[in-house]
């Protein structure tokens, strides 16, 4: 066995590993290589001791001899595919056996290596392996993009966005953490996948909503768990926090995040690891981490319900995002984007717009920015009506919500029509919509299963 080759490429460290293998030299030999380029290596000397160390944390990569005491490499591999292992792995064999290589390769082992083996052999194939994991990762991420329609490009040439783009341009090469802060709808998850474009870093882009997923369930979601863990972790899980090793992991509504989770996020960013959910070990990271918020956060902090050191953790370099209503000349260019946007992918007309539409939509407040102006186009394109018809229904709504509700509208009508305006104020997030309307998650819970027949946890 040779000295390992320096000039090979250089591996991402936020890597767990478990090395099985009943031969004390080799377990030693491949811990001592492995150890210098990864997070986490372990070592076991049967398939027991292998069980009880992926009890306790979660490994990317297993490295297992076929013959093993008791029970055979190929047999456990076959075990964990039936639990939903989520681990790729390499197998070892010290015996030439050419039926065994494909029978273990045809159930979805990575590589297949026989001892005696150079060093460089067994790097390489590890190598490949985390490469093809990575890569896993990032076409997941390019298809979620895809199916949801998202643009790289950020648009507006007043001079608010030149600032926005010019400190996206000086800040985006760095690892620091990003606040980014605006109202909801101004494109601040846009403006965090052009820092990640732009870094150079070459694993995910990772988006989490804070405000959409349970608290009780958070921790979990960013960290990941290990089997039993909790009641119903049936198996082993990547947390969010390691699917972005590499990458970027991006923190929306970041105001909507539990006290006690601000504690544990304090941590990572403080030492750079995270511990999953029932493990007792920590797991180093890579990863880059862009957080946002439509409050205002110092507010928050005074308030009680935000720590003031991971505030200022999290601020280390702030990029306000303006709302639509105090930039009116970048209406007229994101109009006619998102018109060419929306028609290609939708398959139809262009909508065509007057010299009075592009007055009207300048004048107009637009409450809920961006994005409110991009379902309004998509609106008018998709019922195939001129923009004369949309003012005319947006004077109308305007005139009902100024005067009031119908006088012969039941008190529970009034409710249900006020509620779920605010709701789709915000983009379908309840936690937000919640707090505006000074009731708790659960009362919104509550009234939509009463209005709907439903409970509503699948909206944000």
């Amino acid at each position: 066995m040779s000295q390992i080759d320096n000039n090979l490429k250089p591996l991402p460290s936020a890597v767990s590993v478990l090395i099985v293998d009943d031969e004390p030299g080799m377990r030693s030999f491949l811990n001592k290589a492995l150890s210098k380029k990864f997070a986490l290596v372990e070592t076991a000397g049967s398939i027991e001791d292998a069980e009880q160390l992926r009890s306790r944390c979660h490994f990317d990569l297993l490295i297992v001899d076929i013959r093993l005491p008791g029970r055979s490499g190929i047999e456990w591999h076959e075990a964990l595919d039936e639990q939903g292992r989520r681990s790729d792995i390499i197998f070892m064999t010290g015996y030439a056996d050419m039926e065994v290589a494909i029978t273990a390769l045809r159930a979805g082992a990575s590589d297949f290596i026989m001892k005696p083996f150079h060093l460089e052999q067994m790097m390489t194939a590890v190598d490949r392996c985390i490469e093809r994991r990575l890569l896993k990762r990032e076409n997941l991420m390019l298809r979620r993009e895809v199916s949801i329609g998202y643009s790289s490009t950020i648009i507006g040439s007043s001079e608010a966005m030149k600032s926005v783009k010019h400190i996206i341009e000086r800040v985006a090469p760095t690892n620091a953490v990003v606040l980014i802060q605006g109202e909801s709808g101004t494109g601040k998850e846009l403006v965090a996948r052009q820092l990640h474009l732009l870094s150079g870093r070459q694993g995910p882009f990772v988006p989490v909503n804070c405000g959409s997923i349970a608290p009780e369930l958070l921790e979990s979601e960013l960290f990941g768990h290990t089997a039993g863990a909790f009641t119903g972790a049936k198996g082993n899980r990547e947390g969010l926090f390691s699917f972005a090793s590499g990458g970027t992991i991006f923190l929306d509504e970041i105001g909507e995040m539990p006290l006690k989770m601000q504690t544990a996020l304090l941590r990572v960013l403080e030492q750079k690891a995270i511990r999953p959910v029932g493990s007792e070990k920590e797991v180093n990271i890579d990863v880059r981490v862009i957080a946002a918020t439509n409050r205002t956060l110092i507010d928050e902090v005074d308030a009680g319900n935000f720590r003031r050191d991971l505030y200022y953790r999290l601020n280390v370099l702030d990029i306000l995002i303006p709302p639509l209503r105090d930039r009116p000349e970048d209406v007229v260019e994101l109009t006619h984007h998102f018109t060419r946007q929306l028609a290609a992918e939708l398959g139809v007309r262009e909508v065509v717009w007057s010299h009075e539409d592009m007055v009207k939509l300048q004048q107009h407040e637009w409450p809920g920015n961006i994005r409110e102006l991009r379902n309004m186009i998509e609106r008018c394109i998709l019922l195939g009506k001129p923009p004369a018809e949309y003012w005319k229904q947006q004077l109308k709504s305007e005139s009902l919500s100024t005067s009031g509700y119908p006088l012969d509208w039941p008190l529970k009508e009034v409710e249900k029509h006020h509620v779920t305006s605010v709701v789709d104020l915000h983009s379908g997030n309840k936690s937000a919509a919640a707090r505006d309307l000074g009731v708790s998650r659960k009362t919104l819970d509550r009234k939509y299963k009463e209005w709907f027949d439903f409970s509503g946890d699948q909206e944000s």
